[in-house]
């Protein structure tokens, strides 16, 4: 069952759909296949309202592989997919510190 904030979900730009991958919790963006890569260059990307619901049902429906998925801003350049706000900047490219190793 669509929930009501999909059901009002409006898309103002190209829109990809990502999740974090339930085995390690790893991003994941869901390709045009309906499969699932890490690499946001491999999304799907809607341009409309439509496409991203169907997309965003694909992608709610593999629940078994990924989870919370949800759709994500990107800007297109060179045929390549990037994100468009900081939050997924900071997905995209990892922790924004360097982690110690602790003896």
């Amino acid at each position: 069952m669509t929930s009501p904030l999909q059901q009002k979900l409006k898309i103002t730009g190209p829109t990809a759909i990502t999740a974090n991958r339930l085995s390690d919790g790893v991003v994941v963006w869901l390709t045009p296949s309906h499969g699932w890569s890490t690499d946001i260059a491999d999304a799907a990307i809607a341009t409309t309202s439509d496409v991203a619901m169907t997309l965003l049902s694909v992608a709610n429906g593999d629940e078994i592989h990924a989870v919370g998925a949800y759709p994500a801003r990107v800007v297109v350049v060179n045929g390549r997919a990037a994100p468009v706000n900081l939050r997924e900047r900071i997905r995209v490219g990892g922790p924004t510190i360097a982690f110690e190793a602790r003896a």
